[in-house]
């Protein structure tokens, strides 16, 4: 497995396999961000997306759908996606931190969280769901 630094990302694909990405994590940034690279497009997340999520998805103890939505498009109610820009969450709102760029939560976290053993995730062509270990 990749290390997940600037040098050694991580190599991954969305749920349903159609896209490939990268994600790296870069500690030094204030704040500490993940930084996902798909195709030219840059997106950053909160660093602690990974620990608060996983945290979220034990909490609910079943399967939840990804949801996964552009920033300006409403996210499915109970979805990862929704959660990933609630009021509610441990941010306060958006784990996107890139202005027009915060949404797609639930569709490249997840992937992220399987790679490093923290959930199962389905891989389905579409609605496909994710569950903490």
């Amino acid at each position: 497995m990749a290390s997940g630094t600037r040098d050694d990302p991580w190599e991954l694909r969305t749920a349903p396999g159609s896209s490939s990405y990268t994600m790296y994590a870069d500690d030094d940034a204030d704040p500490p961000v993940l930084v996902c690279q798909v195709g030219s497009t840059t997106l950053r997340y909160h660093r602690g997306a990974v620990t608060d999520l996983h945290a979220w998805l034990v909490g609910r103890g079943d399967w939840v759908p990804l949801g996964a939505a552009d920033e300006r498009k409403p996210a499915p109610d109970g979805s990862v996606e929704a959660w990933g820009r609630s009021p509610d969450n441990p941010v306060g709102g958006w784990y996107g931190l890139r202005n027009g760029y915060r949404g797609r939560f639930g569709m490249y976290l997840p992937p992220l969280l399987e790679e490093l053993g923290l959930v199962e995730l389905t891989h389905d062509a579409r609605n496909n769901r994710v569950r903490a270990r």
